[in-house]
């Protein structure tokens, strides 16, 4: 990731932005897609699982997952409000002992980066402006299960992307989002070994789970 981008994604996710989610997370539960990924991941069962959240937030999927019985997990977040407030809400949880957050690029600091049984990129791959080493970095992390969510490649997806680009443009801030196309995603998933077992969609979001070396979808 370029260092403007970077700082970009500074600003867009800002303390107050993180704030913002970390409450409404706290009265509401995960929101819609990240929900659908969580549960998408537990039927496969993640017992005794360890798992790997690239771009993890304020740790909704660590929280959840531990929850219903994995061992333990590793958030590795480039934004400094969401580093903060994911090593708070690990301890307020009582969970500071099974989640490590780590501060970086992943693309940049993979090589020290274990490998999980599950890794997850919710609403990651399209922050990201090469989707290429994002997705080949992590699926190499992935013993078991890879589970993404991702903008659909439809019209009004792009449309909205380049209204917000737009936007982030006239108040000169450097990040932008991607609609990387979802052929192109998906066959470099295929392509590393990995078999799709979820696919579901919101109007705007698709939630897709794989495993690696499984059988006929």
């Amino acid at each position: 990731m370029s260092c403007c981008h970077c700082q970009g994604a500074q600003r867009v996710f800002s303390g107050r932005y993180v704030a913002r989610n970390l409450r409404r997370y706290r009265r509401k539960g995960p929101d819609r897609t990240t929900g659908m990924l969580i549960d998408a991941l537990a039927a496969e069962g993640v017992e005794g699982a360890t798992l790997l959240d690239v771009g993890g937030g304020v740790g909704v999927i660590e929280y959840e997952l531990l929850n219903a019985g994995a061992d333990r997990a590793t958030n590795v977040e480039a934004a400094r409000g969401y580093i903060e407030a994911a090593r708070d809400e690990a301890a307020r949880r009582g969970l500071a002992d099974r989640v490590t957050v780590r501060e970086g690029d992943f693309v940049e600091i993979a090589d020290d980066v274990e490998s999980a049984d599950i890794v997850t990129l919710d609403r990651v791959i399209c922050c990201y402006p090469d989707w290429e080493a994002l997705v080949t970095r992590s699926l190499a992390k992935a013993r078991k299960i890879y589970g993404v969510v991702y903008p659909r490649s439809v019209w009004w997806t792009r449309i909205g992307h380049r209204l917000l680009n737009f936007s982030l443009w006239l108040t000169r801030n450097p990040f932008r989002v991607y609609a990387h196309p979802t052929v192109s995603v998906d066959a470099a998933i295929r392509k590393a070994g990995f078999v799709r077992l979820h696919y579901s969609t919101t109007l705007n979001w698709q939630i897709v789970v794989y495993r690696r070396g499984a059988g006929a979808e």
